[in-house]
C-alpha cells in the first residue's frame, strides 16, 4: 500500500494550474481629453481634478432639494433596481457553490433489503439458508485533488462574475439616477417656458385691448384687433400644450420613484444653472465607469473559463473514502465485527471524446478574445461620451452669450415698435413681428438652458457618477 501512496503523492506535488494568469488588456487610453471644458469651469485643471466633488450622491451639485429627495428614493423605490440587486445576490450565492469544491463531499444513508438466492446457488456454496437480510450504514467520503486548477478557476469564474454582475448593478443605478435628472430637468424646462408663455399671454392680452381701444377711437382698423386677437389666441395654445408634455415628464418620474402617477404631484419651479463638473483624466475614466469595470472582470471571467477547459485535458484525482457498518440484522450493528471500512485513490482520464474538449478549449479562447474587444469598445465610447458632452456644454455655453444679447435685442425692438404704434407711426403688423420675434428668442433661450442641463447629466454619466473599481466586492 504505501509504495502505492509514495508515486500518488509524487504527483500531487507536481500538479499544478493548467490556466493562463489573467493579465489586464491595456487600453488605448488617451492623455488628454480633446475637448476643452466649458469657460465657466474655471477651477477645472486636467492634471489635479477635483475628485472628491463627484462621488456618490452626485446630483447634489446642482444644489436642487426637489431633484435630491427624488433622486433619494429611487434606490429604495425602483424596481428595476431591486430586481438586479437579487439577480447580484444570486451571483454572490454561486461564488460559494464554487467554492464548496475544495472540500470533501460526505454523504450518509441507511439500507435495509431482504434477499433470496437460488437454490441451486445456496447449495454449491453450502449454504443452510438461501434468505437473508442485509442492513447497511455506510458513510462515504469523496474528494477531487484541484491537482490542475479547474476548481480554483470556477471559483474565479464565479467570483468574476459577481464583481460584473455588481458592476452591472451600479450602471443600472447611474443610469437611472441619470434617467431621473435628465426627466427632472425636462420637466423644469416645461415650467420655464409655461412660464414665459403665461407672462407673454398677459403681455398680449394688454396689446389686444390697446387695439381694440384704438379700433373703438377709430384709429386702428379691424384687421389690426384680428391680428393681435390671432397672436393672443395662438400663445394660449401653445401654453396649453405644454402641459401634455410637463404632465408625461411628471409620470416618469413618478415611476422612477416607484409611485404611481396618480399619487405623484411636483409644484412648478424656476430651473436652476448648470454646475461645473469636475472631469478629472481620461485614465480616471477607467475607473469611474462601472459599465468598463464590468466589461474588464468579464474578460477575467472568460480568462479563468479558458483555464478550465485546458484542465479537462489532464486526469480528474479523487481521494475517495467509505466506513460503515453492515449485517443480516439491526442488532449486528452493535457488534464491532459489522464495521468495514475502505479508503484508496483513483485517477480519471478522458481517453478519447471525438473533440469535445478541444472544441470546448477553443470555444473558451474565442469568448475570451470576445471580451476583450468589448472591454476595449466599452472604454472607447465612453471616452466619446465625454467628449460629445464637453464640446456640448462648450458650444452651448457660447450660445447662451449670443441668444443673451438677442433676447434683449429683441425686447428693445418690440419696445420700440410698440411704441410707434401707439403713436401712429406704423401698422400693428409690425408689432406683431415684434412679438413673435421676440417670444421665439425668448423660448429659444430656455430651450438652450435646459440643453446645457441635459449635456450636465450625460457629462456626469459619461464620467460615472463617481464610481469607482473599489466598491467592487472582493
Amino acid at each position: 500500500m504505501r509504495k502505492a501512496i509514495v508515486p500518488f503523492l509524487a504527483l500531487l506535488a507536481a500538479g499544478c494550474s493548467v490556466g493562463p494568469k489573467y493579465q489586464r488588456p491595456v487600453l488605448p487610453a488617451p492623455v488628454a481629453y480633446k475637448e476643452a471644458p466649458p469657460q465657466a469651469y474655471k477651477e477645472w485643471h486636467a492634471a489635479n481634478p477635483s475628485d472628491s466633488a463627484l462621488r456618490g450622491d452626485w446630483w447634489t451639485l446642482f444644489h436642487d432639494s426637489d431633484l435630491t429627495a427624488l433622486e433619494e428614493r429611487i434606490d429604495v423605490s425602483n424596481q428595476n433596481l431591486k430586481a438586479a440587486e437579487a439577480r447580484y445576490a444570486q451571483a454572490r450565492a454561486l461564488i460559494k457553490v464554487s467554492q464548496s469544491q475544495k472540500y470533501p463531499t460526505v454523504t450518509a444513508g441507511a439500507g435495509v433489503t431482504s434477499n433470496r438466492d437460488s437454490g441451486t446457488y445456496a447449495l454449491a456454496n453450502s449454504k443452510t439458508s438461501s434468505q437473508f437480510g442485509d442492513f447497511s450504514l455506510p458513510v462515504d467520503v469523496s474528494y477531487e485533488v484541484d491537482a490542475w486548477g479547474r476548481v480554483r478557476h470556477s471559483i474565479e469564474a464565479s467570483r468574476d462574475e459577481a464583481q460584473a454582475t455588481a458592476a452591472d448593478l451600479e450602471t443600472l443605478r447611474l443610469s437611472y439616477h441619470a434617467e431621473l435628472a435628465f426627466d427632472y430637468f425636462e420637466l423644469r424646462s416645461a415650467d420655464a417656458e409655461q412660464k414665459l408663455l403665461d407672462d407673454t399671454v398677459v403681455e398680449y392680452r394688454k396689446a389686444l385691448e390697446l387695439t381694440e381701444n384704438r379700433f373703438e377711437g377709430g384709429v386702428a382698423a379691424g384687421s389690426e384687433v384680428a391680428q393681435a386677437k390671432t397672436q393672443l389666441e395662438a400663445t394660449r395654445t401653445q401654453d396649453t400644450d405644454l402641459a401634455v408634455r410637463r404632465a408625461q415628464y411628471e409620470h416618469a418620474l413618478a415611476v422612477l420613484t416607484g409611485r404611481s402617477p396618480a399619487e405623484f404631484s411636483l409644484p412648478a419651479r424656476s430651473i436652476v444653472d448648470p454646475p461645473a463638473i469636475p472631469v478629472g483624466l481620461p485614465s480616471q475614466l477607467l475607473e469611474r465607469r462601472p459599465d468598463i469595470a464590468a466589461s474588464e472582470r468579464r474578460v477575467a471571467e472568460a480568462n479563468a473559463q479558458v483555464g478550465i477547459a485546458r484542465a479537462a485535458f489532464f486526469p480528474q484525482i479523487l481521494l475517495g473514502a467509505a466506513l460503515g457498518l453492515e449485517g443480516q440484522s439491526i442488532a449486528d450493528w452493535l457488534n464491532w465485527p459489522s464495521r468495514f471500512w475502505a479508503v484508496g485513490p483513483s485517477v480519471l482520464q478522458t481517453v478519447f471524446d471525438g473533440g469535445r474538449r478541444r472544441a470546448t478549449q477553443q470555444a473558451a479562447e474565442s469568448n475570451y478574445e470576445a471580451t476583450v474587444a468589448n472591454y476595449r469598445e466599452t472604454a472607447l465610447d465612453a471616452f466619446q461620451q465625454v467628449e460629445d458632452n464637453l464640446a456640448a456644454l462648450r458650444v452651448l455655453e457660447q450660445e447662451t452669450a449670443t441668444q443673451r444679447a438677442a433676447v434683449v435685442a429683441s425686447e428693445q425692438s418690440l419696445e420700440l415698435s410698440t411704441n410707434r404704434y401707439t403713436g401712429g407711426l406704423v401698422t400693428y403688423l409690425e408689432v406683431v413681428t415684434a412679438q413673435g420675434t421676440a417670444l421665439a428668442n425668448e423660448r429659444l433661450a430656455v430651450d438652450i438652458l435646459r440643453r446645457r442641463m441635459d449635456a450636465s447629466v450625460l457629462l456626469i454619466k459619461a464620467l460615472g457618477g463617481g464610481w469607482d473599481r473599489s466598491k467592487l466586492p472582493s
